[in-house]
């Protein structure tokens, strides 16, 4: 499975305005600076996570981004599947009855793709928002751009 731009810098932004947001709203400027993402692409992101029922925008002087669940009820797994859809690096038909499989009665590579699947899922959702923010402040406690060392 390989994730696009909208899950990894989508959860580099969520990380940022988890770890920024517990006094005050964020604004896009500060996590787009800290981040280096894109104001513009970052408003993309954000529209999709409030959509989601992650974030909250709020209006005004002052205003920004917060978060709308606490940070350790919110997986990985809710913020990329808000990003990037369904997380299935491999989408079998014989687990889909929309879909149906002709061969899923004798296909014996099915079982694979559903371990596959399953672990991926089971990962991402046991990660907390809250234990990544706690990493953050570990790796980075100055709170400065993550640097040429993160390409991602």
């Amino acid at each position: 499975m390989k994730l696009s731009t909208k899950g990894r810098y989508g959860l580099r932004a969520i990380i940022d305005l988890a770890r920024y947001g517990e006094e005050e709203p964020v604004s896009i400027g500060s996590i787009a600076g800290r981040q280096d993402i894109s104001e513009r692409y970052l408003e993309q992101l954000m529209a999709l996570l409030k959509k989601a029922g992650l974030v909250t925008s709020i209006r005004g002087a002052g205003g920004g981004y917060v978060l709308a669940k606490e940070a350790d009820t919110v997986s990985v797994g809710d913020v990329l599947r808000a990003l990037e859809g369904d997380l299935e690096p491999v989408r079998c038909g014989a687990f889909h009855e929309e879909e149906g499989c002709q061969g899923a009665d004798s296909c014996v590579t099915k079982y694979v793709w559903q371990k596959i699947n399953n672990s991926i899922n089971e990962t991402v959702d046991e990660i907390k928002l809250s234990e990544l923010v706690w990493e953050s402040r570990v790796k980075n406690p100055a709170g400065n751009s993550p640097g040429p060392q993160c390409v991602n």
